[in-house]
C-alpha cells in the first residue's frame, strides 16, 4: 500500500477528539488516527487542545465552543484554510476536509486534490443549491440515503459514522429503557423519540446538550 501524506482539516468548534459533545470532531479523530495506523504521514488541522499522534497544526489554542470568544467562527475558519490551501497544500497528497462548503472556494483552485465529507443533513435548499454549484467536488456521505436530496453530483464514496468495536459491549439482556444521546435540537428530533417512546410504553432516558438557540424548543416540546 502507498503511503500518501493525507491533511485532516477538522472544525475547530470542538476539539479533536472532543472533551464532550463533537460528534464530527470523535469521528475525525478516530479517522486520523486509523490512518496514522497504517502508517501514513498525516497532518491534522484543529484546535490546540486537541490530542492526536497526528502532526498537529493548530490555529487556536482551545477550541471556540470552551476558548475565548470571538466575534467570527468563520474567519477563524476562513484563515486555517488559507494556511491549508494557501501556504501548505503543495506539502499533501491529499487533503480531506470536514469544514464542508466553506472548503470549497479554496478546494476548487487548489492542484492538491481534496474530498469532502458532509457530516449532516443536506434535505435543505440552501444546501442543494451550494452542492449543485461544485458538483463536481469529491463528495464522501455519510451513509447511502443522505444523497437523496442531490442524487447527481459527484458522490466518490459511502463512509459510515464507525467508532472501535471496543468502545461497545453487546447486552444480551438490556435494560428496560431506551437511550437518547447527543444534543436537544429540533433537527435531531428527541421529540420524537418521548412520542415513540410513550407509544410503545417503554421508558425513555435522555443524556444531551442544550445550545443556548436550542432553548425555547427544549422548553416547548421535551422540558
Amino acid at each position: 500500500m502507498k503511503k500518501l501524506r493525507i491533511a485532516q482539516i477538522a472544525p475547530l468548534i470542538e476539539s479533536v477528539p472532543p472533551k464532550k459533545y463533537g460528534g464530527t470532531e470523535r469521528v475525525v479523530y478516530y479517522l486520523t488516527e486509523g490512518l496514522v495506523d497504517r502508517g501514513h504521514e498525516v497532518t491534522l488541522f484543529a484546535s490546540g487542545d486537541s490530542v492526536t499522534r497526528a502532526r498537529l497544526i493548530a490555529p487556536l489554542k482551545q477550541s471556540l465552543r470552551l476558548g475565548r470568544k470571538v466575534h467570527s467562527t468563520t474567519i477563524m475558519h476562513m484563515l486555517m484554510l488559507s494556511k491549508v490551501y494557501e501556504e501548505m497544500a503543495g506539502e499533501f497528497d491529499i487533503i480531506h476536509s470536514h469544514l464542508e462548503y466553506l472548503t470549497l472556494p479554496y478546494a476548487i483552485r487548489s492542484r492538491t486534490p481534496t474530498i469532502l465529507t458532509i457530516h449532516g443533513r443536506l434535505d435543505i435548499p440552501d444546501y442543494v443549491d451550494i452542492l449543485k454549484r461544485y458538483g463536481s467536488m469529491a463528495w464522501v456521505s455519510i451513509s447511502d440515503s443522505q444523497r437523496a436530496p442531490v442524487p447527481g453530483i459527484n458522490w466518490v464514496g459511502t463512509v459510515y459514522h464507525g467508532y472501535p468495536e471496543s468502545l461497545f459491549g453487546f447486552n444480551a439482556d438490556p435494560d428496560d429503557y431506551f437511550l437518547y444521546l447527543g444534543r436537544f435540537s429540533e433537527e435531531k428530533r428527541p421529540d420524537e423519540a418521548i412520542r415513540l417512546a410513550r407509544a410503545c410504553k417503554i421508558h425513555l432516558k435522555l443524556a444531551a446538550k442544550i445550545d443556548p438557540a436550542e432553548k425555547d424548543y427544549f422548553k416547548a416540546k421535551v422540558e
